[in-house]
């Protein structure tokens, strides 16, 4: 029988795109911004490694084929943690530069709108666990690789108007407190429905051998039935999106605080 240990170890898929992605990101970074300032070049980094750690490791084996869970784990991890990370790592004046450029920043206008970019993100969230959707993403390799990409865009492009480096392209003050609260709103809400959903909705994980033995390490070891994995991953997007939103919060009211003992408060340009 497979261990869980075993089972850590050996769950590591590097395909080669993923890991050749990842290292040309980090090095157009290191060219665009020379690694400064360093704390943001560490954030920036950190944001890479963890998209890297999502998407070829264990939690990735485990969504891909045995867990739904494990699923939606992956996918707070790559529309929720990575773009804030890659983002809050963006120098302001690197992004200056870039804004520069009409063409990027028309671009810019557009999608960093808060209606769209809060439409954008959220839409896409819920239209990828759409059952039909969702199932034919882990039907197609090359839909599950799109769905992936399109939550990494859709993710960057939601979090850019509370984040970005520019203060005159950002949200500020309590609006950009209903901006991410709205959001919270509607990931727990997608996160309820999925927690009393029918278990047929998702008929992938509903199998209980696939000649590997990590079924029945789940199913035996873990004690975790196709029924109870639909629930927890409901739950995680319910309770660990939720603080994943938290906070991000948080975070925003701090920034709002300190700006309000510096200056007088003002609202972004949007």
């Amino acid at each position: 029988m497979v261990t869980t240990s075993a089972l850590l170890w050996s769950a590591w898929e590097w395909e080669p795109s993923i890991v050749i992605g990842c290292l040309l990101l980090a090095a157009a970074y290191a060219v665009a911004t020379r690694l400064r300032p360093a704390r943001q070049a560490l954030l920036f980094g950190l944001g890479v490694l963890v998209m890297l750690l999502a998407l070829v490791g264990p939690l990735d084996v485990l969504g891909d084929d045995y867990l739904f869970s494990a699923h939606m784990a992956e996918h707070l991890i790559i529309m929720f943690v990575v773009p804030p990370l890659l983002i809050l790592g963006l120098p302001g004046r690197t992004m200056e530069r870039a804004l520069a450029v009409p063409a990027i920043a028309g671009v810019e206008r557009v999608l960093g709108n808060p209606r769209v970019a809060w439409a954008i993100g959220v839409g896409t969230l819920w239209l990828w666990h759409l059952p039909v959707l969702y199932n034919a993403a882990l039907a197609s390799e090359n839909v599950h690789i799109f769905e992936h990409v399109t939550m990494m865009v859709a993710g960057t492009i939601l979090f850019w108007p509370v984040l970005s480096p520019i203060p005159s392209t950002r949200l500020e003050g309590g609006t950009s407190l209903v901006y991410l609260f709205t959001a919270a709103a509607a990931n727990m809400l997608l996160g309820v429905l999925l927690t009393f959903a029918p278990v047929g909705a998702y008929p992938h994980y509903m199998r209980s051998s696939d000649g590997t033995g990590i079924f029945r390490l789940i199913r035996q070891g873990w004690g975790i039935d196709a029924a109870q994995d639909l629930h927890l991953g409901g739950l995680v997007m319910w309770v660990v999106g939720g603080l994943i939103f938290l906070v991000a919060l948080v975070g925003v009211f701090g920034r709002w605080y300190r700006d309000d003992q510096t200056s007088p408060v003002t609202e972004g340009s949007r």
